[in-house]
């Protein structure tokens, strides 16, 4: 009886062992997390695999209250040496050409004159445009923000893409290129809540007066 037993244990023992050799071994890769930009969707977005909590925080950019919260500790520079904070005026909901809304201040000032950076960063892009004229994109240091000076007459002598700049910084000089009149040179300048992939084209306008005036 007992012979039997140890058996009838040792061939279902044997049994058990040839069925998980059998088995095909199973291979879990790891979640790819879905990252910001242009290309395909990535394994993640395809499998349905979700980024974790502190991941999808860190790449949203800030909420708009946030992002004004920040900047209101910042004590910006004004931009134009000189203008002092009484006499900035709130253009931002000034409407202009084709219905759209200006989502810039102009600060009015003489050809000529120096424009500041209004805070520490980077110099993201010099660019010329039809209505912006001659302009420079500024990105802060945590390169969530960008900072837009427009219509300047030129820039200060070696400035250069992707130089640092301190607050306070000669950049360049008011004018009127682009799409501003001759006899009204100004600097137009905008802030923008830059998207996650930091394009300096993008971003979510910012009035820049309550922020320079307060």
């Amino acid at each position: 009886m007992t012979i039997g037993v140890s058996f009838a244990s040792g061939a279902l023992i044997a049994t058990l062992l040839i069925d998980r050799l059998d088995r095909p071994a199973v291979h879990t890769e790891p979640a790819v997390i879905a990252t910001t930009g242009t290309s395909s969707p990535s394994v993640a977005s395809r499998s349905g695999a979700v980024a974790p909590r502190a991941t999808a925080l860190e790449a949203a950019p800030p909420s708009m209250a946030e992002a004004i919260s920040v900047l209101a500790k910042r004590d910006l520079e004004i931009p134009v040496r000189g203008m002092k904070r009484t006499d900035l005026r709130d253009t931002f909901n000034d409407a202009r050409a084709i219905g759209r809304r200006h989502d810039a201040i102009d600060i009015m000032a003489p050809r000529g004159t120096e424009v500041l950076a209004v805070d520490d960063g980077t110099i993201a892009k010099l660019f010329t445009s039809k209505a912006g004229g001659l302009t420079i994109y500024q990105f802060d240091p945590t390169q969530a923000f960008s900072y837009y000076y427009a219509h300047l007459d030129r820039y200060v002598p070696g400035l250069a893409e992707h130089q640092p700049v301190r607050r306070g910084q000669l950049l360049g000089y008011v004018g009127s290129t682009g799409n501003a009149s001759e006899d009204a040179p100004h600097l137009h300048f905008a802030i923008a809540r830059l998207d996650t992939d930091h394009s300096w084209w993008k971003g979510d306008p910012i009035n820049p007066y309550p922020l320079l005036s307060k």
